[in-house]
């Protein structure tokens, strides 16, 4: 790329003016945003966004983002008008749920760095006048939250990024985008072609309109959303100048789904308490865009807020003497899984999407996406909003559809971190569903496929469990989503022997001349080793974060399956494999499946359907080989994830049911048991294993992480200069291991960690660590907090003592698994 690229920009909203700022300020200056609609004000939806900022949320990244548009919008101003007013913002609880939800929000705003704290009724009353008192339970208090003047905003950005060199084009349509080679060269639009060497699309719900101009499925789903603007408010007659606007916090009512922002002397309320309503592009109206209307502003729906309206008068009785003045249905833009979506096609290089951004995470994504192009890596993690976090399956415009449906209709529900989707499901299921479903199996659904999480038929194991192995009681929040079957199931595996489906794990297959160069540079371990090796692995991005762990089976000169973490790694393996042809790489996961088979009975079991030998001297840890099981053909890889001996099969999805029963047959009278994903996290916790996503991200390097291990001596991957001095002496910070002091309180990830009473910390995984008999939790904290380090762990309203202990807490010789 040369030093300052011809960069094409559809969509001047502000995700499109806040990206142009962020290239042009990193002194890319060949700028040029088009947009269909006139300018400033363009007709999409940021052009009626109502502007509420609420930086709090489950995700660190989506909190950063917000963080981040609070910051750049405070400094931003047109003419002495402020782009941001940061009045604060109050979360209000009138449900016991709701407020225990809001002690979670306060802990994930301390575990992010947001200042915010739970208020009681009277200091609700105190901050926002308008509130019914004795309607409220509490509420959450953001101070730095506020309303942002989008429209504003986007003028702001615009002038100083056309003042570094950028150019804005309005009223101008795009009909295509031009390629060869398969890269990107230009936009096509009615007035002519505009070269380019990158184009990213910021056109909002527009976003897959633009992106099937070069093939690139883009999961988004357009939907109204009700919004009104009240006549005067009595109450707030006179409170506020024409600059000002607004005084009163913004204000969320979510047990009933409505927000609030002040206005002069009138209300803006927006609603999700209606029916999903989903757009059509073609049906958008045309025609001249003014302040009343534009493409995104659809008729107001009178009916869909009659009850709104109701409980909107009840929690702010001032509203009874006024009535609704004007409303429109908004069009947003919803995806699966209300994240973003961020990247660039894999079949047109240059062409670049950010889309589904809503107004409070702006200035963010935009940051991201510009540290993406001129630098090559955000700063901050964005596996969560990688475009290509999604499956083949998931991209499907009916299953866009229902999803993003769903996602609207849940956008302020309480959800629990398990909380399964309710539909669709049975998208992807193992060979093994049939028999799992006989066992009563509990399902959970991660990226489309069915996960066993424990099974009922294991309930009659809980009167064999001995006393140490009983679980506590749980609360009521920890208790959601979770049986003590999984005690069961743990003390089963631990003592007998377990079958694990781990066929929802992606497979990947890399293979070819180029396949080992490939691994090589592209992971932190040694590739070049014998046939039947298998190697646990990382991989790094430039800066040296840790981007994926994988495990690498070479299973042939030229062949290697690779373990990966999900359709990230795929994409990342594709677009780093040379364009010679010399490497193949294929999503072997849906034609193959994978039984952990784990226990210190496993060998006895395996070795009655095999006439493979399966010792320790005939296949050793983390070896491979292929050999027969019942009949079947089968890789097995001397891998264990829970810590115990055993072994991951693998076989081809024909033979798998063959290969459950056969195992299923044998090992009936050595106690063998189906387990699910609760015991499966229970026991990789307590042996101390990672897993990518939840305790490391890109934001990490493998010392931090005590990934070192995985690290090789010599040079030449990605990562490894950067590496270079670096080491487990010279970490600042460390993911730790912590055990709960009172041995029953059960945190559930994200929760803050206090050290010499401040925050210093944040949860990644937790679980109960069934064989040690304590709650675990896995935590980043300051290298200096040494193992007996004393610590608190904030889990709602209450602190939760824990201690951070050595590491692995379950058979740190290593001899069980290797037995």
């Amino acid at each position: 790329m040369t030093a300052s690229p011809r960069v094409v920009i559809i969509g001047a909203g502000i995700v499109g003016a806040n990206l142009a700022d962020e290239l042009t300020a990193r002194g890319w200056d060949r700028v040029t945003v088009l947009d269909q609609g006139p300018l400033p004000l363009t007709g999409g939806s940021t052009s009626h966004a109502p502007g509420l900022v609420f930086q709090t949320n489950a995700s660190k990244t989506m909190t950063e983002f917000a963080r981040y548009t609070v910051e750049k919008f405070l400094a931003l101003d047109v003419d002495g008008a402020w782009c941001f007013n940061q009045v604060g913002g109050l979360e209000v609880a009138t449900t016991p749920e709701r407020l225990t939800d809001l002690h979670r929000r306060q802990g994930w705003a301390t575990a992010w760095g947001i200042e915010g704290r739970v208020v009681d009724p009277d200091e609700c009353a105190a901050l926002h006048p308008l509130l019914d008192r004795d309607r409220v339970l509490g509420g959450f208090h953001t101070p730095t939250d506020g309303l942002a003047k989008a429209f504003r905003a986007v003028v702001a950005l615009a002038r100083r990024a056309e003042a570094r060199g950028a150019r804005f084009q309005g009223s101008t349509r795009v009909t295509g985008i031009e390629s060869s080679g398969g890269r990107v060269t230009g936009v096509r639009t009615d007035g002519g072609v505009v070269p380019a060497d990158v184009v990213v699309s910021c056109a909002g719900f527009w976003g897959p309109a633009v992106g099937a101009m070069v093939g690139m499925a883009v999961p988004l789903l357009p939907l109204a959303h009700q919004f009104v603007w009240t006549g005067q408010v009595a109450e707030l007659a006179g409170r506020n100048d024409e600059l000002t606007e607004a005084g009163l916090p913004i204000l969320r009512h979510q047990d009933r789904d409505l927000y609030y922002r002040e206005k002069g002397d009138r209300l803006g309320i927006g609603s999700y308490a209606h029916r999903p309503m989903p757009v059509e592009l073609g049906d958008l109206p045309e025609g001249d865009v003014t302040d009343a209307a534009m493409p995104s502003m659809l008729p107001f729906t009178e009916e869909d807020f009659a009850e709104p309206w109701e409980h909107s008068r009840q929690l702010l009785p001032s509203l009874r003497g006024t009535k609704v003045d004007s409303g429109f249905n908004g069009v947003f833009s919803f995806t699966p899984d209300g994240g973003p979506l961020i990247g660039e096609s894999p079949d047109v290089a240059g062409f670049w999407i950010a889309e589904a951004v809503w107004v409070t995470h702006s200035a963010g994504v935009a940051r991201s996406v510009a540290q993406l192009l001129v630098e090559g890596r955000s700063e901050i993690d964005l596996h969560g909003c990688d475009v290509a976090r999604f499956e083949e399956v998931q991209l499907g415009a009916e299953y866009v559809r229902e999803t993003a449906q769903q996602n609207f209709v849940e956008v302020y529900d309480v959800l629990h971190p398990l909380e399964p989707r309710r539909s669709p499901r049975d998208l992807r299921v193992s060979p093994f569903s049939a028999r799992q479903r006989e066992l009563g199996a509990v399902f959970l659904e991660v990226a489309g496929w069915e996960r066993p999480h424990w099974y009922e038929a294991n309930a009659g194991l809980l009167d064999e469990l001995p006393a140490e192995w009983v679980p506590p009681e749980r609360d009521d929040w920890a208790a959601r989503h979770w049986s003590p079957i999984a005690a069961a199931e743990a003390w089963r595996t631990r003592t007998a022997v377990a079958l694990y489906d781990m066929t929802p794990l992606k497979r990947l297959e890399v293979s070819g001349p180029g396949a080992l160069d490939l691994l090589q540079r592209l992971t932190t371990g040694q590739m070049d080793k014998s046939v039947g090796s298998v190697t646990y692995t990382l991989a790094l991005d430039e800066a040296a974060g840790v981007r994926s762990d994988l495990t690498v089976a070479r299973l042939g000169e030229q062949l290697f399956q690779v373990g990966a973490n999900g359709n990230l790694d795929l994409d990342h393996l594709r677009r780093q494999a040379p364009a010679d042809g010399s490497v193949q790489i294929r999503d072997i996961t849906g034609g193959t499946c994978c039984i952990g088979l784990w226990g210190p009975r496993a060998r006895d079991l395996v070795q009655r359907v095999t006439s493979d030998d399966l010792s320790n001297a005939g296949l050793k840890y983390f070896r491979a080989k292929r050999v027969r099981i019942g009949g079947v053909p089968v890789t097995a890889m001397r891998l264990s994830y829970v810590g115990e001996l055993g072994w991951e099969l693998y076989t081809s999805a024909e033979h798998g049911l063959r290969l459950w029963d056969a195992l299923w047959e044998a090992g009936q009278d050595l106690g063998v048991i189906a387990a699910g994903r609760a015991a499966f996290n229970s026991l990789r916790l307590e042996k101390g294993y990672r897993s990518w996503g939840h305790d490391m991200t890109t934001e990490h390097d493998p010392y931090e992480a005590g990934l070192g291990f995985a690290v090789r001596k010599q040079e030449g991957f990605v990562g490894s200069t950067v590496l270079a001095g670096r080491g487990e002496d010279t970490v600042r910070r460390r993911l730790c291991c912590l055990t709960v002091d009172d041995g029953r309180s059960v945190v559930l990830g994200h929760e803050p960690v206090y050290l010499d009473g401040r925050p210093a910390g944040y949860v990644t995984s937790a679980a109960f660590g069934h064989t040690v008999g304590r709650p675990i939790a896995y935590a980043w904290l300051p290298a200096s907090a040494g193992v007996g380090t004393a610590v608190e762990i904030q889990y709602f309203d209450r602190r939760v003592r824990a201690t951070v202990a050595a590491e692995p807490l379950v058979d740190p010789e290593m001899t069980r698994i290797r037995g």
